[in-house]
């Protein structure tokens, strides 16, 4: 049989292979840090900053294998694993998460969860709370600050309605949710306020 490769796979296939060969070095080096502060040969505040970047990149690649990799049909990611991921990028930064994820979710749902996560991200540009929540076979993603960031026409990607600017890197998860979503036979909703921006899957 042969397998009809789209640009959005190719990319997920990239994404992949950038994460896959990134993790182990990474890895590496936070198993060095800790190895040093058990010795007791290094301390003070440069090898906190060195060993909380390193955690803070480890953590960041983890998200980002599974938001761009490739996912296959039948693997499962436990709730845990993105509980984890998500405290720790975002633990003790400007962006207060919580969430009541307890079951494991297929990947391609994870996939979707965090790309919408990213998406609440951009509109939490100086700070607030995020909020990731099921409720039976949906999923909640929200951002609720005083002051956020949501372009309408960026957020319209997310239903499929068309968008004439060029779209950033750092913006990249608007275009791929929708692309997922469809895979998997879904489409997500979003609400916007003042104060908040929700998704719904």
């Amino acid at each position: 049989m042969t397998i009809p490769y789209t640009t959005h796979n190719i990319a997920a296939l990239t994404a992949s292979r950038i994460c896959h060969d990134l993790i182990s070095p990474i890895g590496a080096v936070a198993n060095g840090l800790e190895l040093i502060q058990l010795a007791g040969s290094a301390d003070g505040p440069e090898m906190t900053l060195v060993r909380d970047s390193a955690a803070h990149a480890n953590a960041r690649i983890r998200l980002f294998r599974l938001a761009f990799g490739i996912a296959s049909d039948n693997q499962m990611v436990a709730a845990a694993e993105i509980n984890d991921i998500l405290a720790a990028i975002y633990g003790g930064t400007r962006i207060a998460v919580a969430t009541t994820l307890q079951t494991a979710l297929p990947r391609e749902m994870a996939q979707a969860v965090l790309l919408a996560v990213l998406c609440a991200e951009h509109a939490l540009g100086v700070g607030g709370q995020m909020r990731v929540r099921e409720s039976g076979q949906h999923w909640h993603i929200e951002a609720l600050s005083g002051r956020l960031r949501t372009d309408p026409a960026l957020w319209g990607l997310l239903t499929n309605q068309p968008i004439s600017a060029e779209i950033s890197p750092s913006v990249v998860q608007f275009l791929l949710l929708p692309m997922v979503l469809t895979h998997m036979g879904k489409t997500c909703a979003c609400r916007l306020s003042d104060d908040s921006a929700k998704i719904t899957i």
